[in-house]
């Protein structure tokens, strides 16, 4: 059974920053996308980041791109997304999610996506 679990979110003030974290069992870290989405209250999922677990590729929404960067520990079977320079706006929970394919044409979609974890939230506010 394949398991995500996220960390590292909380309370931050604006143009803090925080490290989430990803732990994901049942998975082999090859041939997979691997990517962060968010959804705040209200609103549709929105994908933020994207790894191929492959090649390392890496891809970005344009909502972090220059503030998040996104990384893997495939020994640990970890994904990570620092975040720096939050902004109330980035408030959301944030999902890890697994695509089990490595068709780049939707890659930016949380419609593709299979595999998903609880969520950590994120609160950025003064």
């Amino acid at each position: 059974q394949v398991q995500l679990v996220e960390s590292g979110g909380g309370l931050v003030q604006p143009g803090g920053s925080l490290r989430l974290s990803c732990a994901a069992s049942g998975f082999t870290f090859t041939n997979y996308y691997m990517s962060w989405i968010r959804q705040a209250p209200g609103n549709e999922p929105e994908w933020i980041s994207a790894v191929n677990t492959a090649d390392g590729a890496t891809d970005y929404a344009d909502s972090g791109k220059g503030r998040f960067t996104i990384s893997r520990e495939s020994a640990r079977n970890t994904l990570y997304l620092q975040m720096n320079n939050l902004k109330p706006e980035d408030t959301a929970l944030y999902y890890c999610a697994i695509r089990a394919s490595l068709n780049p044409s939707g890659v930016r979609s949380y419609l593709e996506y299979e595999y998903w974890g609880p969520g950590t939230q994120v609160t950025v506010s003064s």
